[in-house]
């Protein structure tokens, strides 16, 4: 599904410090040694596999910053599923510039392309209840943002972007705490009155505990599906109910079905294989 963009001034440092990084201290040595300094070259952007696409702009951009001559146009866009063979983009411009940013632009797309393809398995196989899937936390240090953007194209939702956003109580803060209801008299004590408050809980016990204090959002971990269907009927509408813990393209519309509003996946961001696209030249 097409997403909003994130603005270049979010992208830049990122593909600038991945191109900083590749090109070390003496750039591109084989591309320099073997590509002529004025050959242009015409390449395309092609998958090998199907899935949705996600991160085009910050391929775009490795392109640009390596040589502004480099031109990218666009056969798809951010969201779009897409098959084994498809033509995403034709990159064209002088063959060292565009041999040069190749492995960046690349590792972007893929790893990108991967998040929303990993998301949008889930998101299809949920199609019809009223859940959501939403990533977490667990991305790469320092890829967050464009991590999350993928889960976006992929169709999913985002949940916290970072500690700051909401508070949400886990069962370490819970212990710490001596309990459900104590964690969460303390959370709504020390936060202003626009900030969100979720807490985690394990048994349907401790979220009686919960519900009797109030609570904006319930993280149900790692209760099976019958705990699920209780939950949601002790819920009963005063909270938003989160579902979390071994959430598969198979097991999610299991999860789903029980009434939950969201189900959360830390592995969409940790562990989704990437979308395997290639570069293929044609001097």
């Amino acid at each position: 599904m097409p997403v909003q963009p994130l603005p270049t001034i979010m992208i830049e440092p990122l593909v600038r410090a991945a191109l900083l990084e590749d090109l070390g201290r003496a750039g591109d040595l084989t591309s320099d040694a073997i590509a002529p300094a004025d050959l242009v070259a015409s390449s395309a952007l092609v998958a090998r596999q199907t899935g949705v696409i996600a991160g085009l702009d910050l391929a775009a951009l490795a392109f640009r910053l390596i040589d502004e001559r480099i031109t990218f146009d666009r056969r798809h866009r951010d969201g779009d599923g897409i098959g084994p063979g498809e033509t995403l983009a034709v990159v064209r411009g002088p063959a060292r510039a565009i041999l040069t940013a190749e492995r960046t632009a690349l590792n972007f797309l893929c790893r990108l392309s991967g998040i929303a393809s990993a998301t949008a398995s889930i998101a299809t196989a949920i199609a019809g209840e009223k859940a959501r899937i939403v990533c977490t936390r667990k991305t790469t240090p320092g890829l967050r943002a464009i991590e999350k953007y993928a889960v976006r194209a992929g169709g999913g939702a985002n949940h916290r972007f970072g500690l700051d956003d909401a508070v949400l109580i886990k069962d370490n803060h819970v212990a710490i705490a001596g309990g459900v209801a104590a964690a969460i008299e303390r959370a709504r004590a020390g936060v202003g009155h626009l900030v969100k408050i979720e807490v985690e809980v394990d048994t349907l016990e401790q979220l009686t505990q919960a519900l009797a204090v109030g609570v904006d959002a319930v993280l149900l971990d790692n209760m099976t599906t019958e705990e699920l269907r209780r939950a949601v009927d002790m819920v009963a509408g005063r909270a938003i109910i989160e579902a979390s813990g071994r959430v598969t393209p198979q097991t999610a519309p299991a999860i789903a079905a029980t009434g939950v509003d969201l189900i959360s996946a830390g592995w969409l961001t940790h562990s989704a294989p990437v979308l395997d696209i290639g570069l293929d030249f044609h001097v």
